[in-house]
């Protein structure tokens, strides 16, 4: 699970590279947040490369993948309120929006997918 952390953190950073190269340059602050999302999943991934570590480094990883995932969401949610308004979001900011939030909500999906296959590799291990 280590090395899909450090991919999805990877993602993460790409989806703010995407975005700033389709703007053609660093238009606002705010087109980090995928990257520090991406940044914190990847470095706690590496983290959990060390055994005695992986288990809290990847559960602190997935809460930073449902912060930014849910975070992420109800910023798409709030960007598609404005889509008939005077000022509607652009493509790049709703692409990049979205793309972290589906990449977050995959991460933690895939997470918990991984925890509880652990969890019944132990219980099955501590039955024999």
């Amino acid at each position: 699970m280590a090395r899909t952390a450090i991919i999805f953190g990877l993602l993460l950073i790409g989806v703010t590279l995407a975005t700033i190269g389709y703007n053609q340059g660093f238009k606002s602050p705010t087109v980090l947040i995928p990257s520090i999302f991406g940044v914190l999943i990847a470095v706690l991934g590496l983290v959990s490369l060390k055994d005695s570590l992986r288990k809290h480094a990847m559960h602190a990883a997935s809460v930073v993948g449902l912060l930014g995932g849910v975070a992420c969401l109800f910023m798409g949610i709030k960007q598609l309120t404005k889509l008939a308004s005077e000022e509607p979001p652009t493509i790049s900011q709703m692409g990049s929006v979205w793309a972290t939030a589906a990449l977050c909500l995959i991460f933690v999906v895939l997470c918990v997918q991984s925890f509880i296959r652990a969890k019944r590799e132990r219980l099955a291990k501590a039955g024999k």
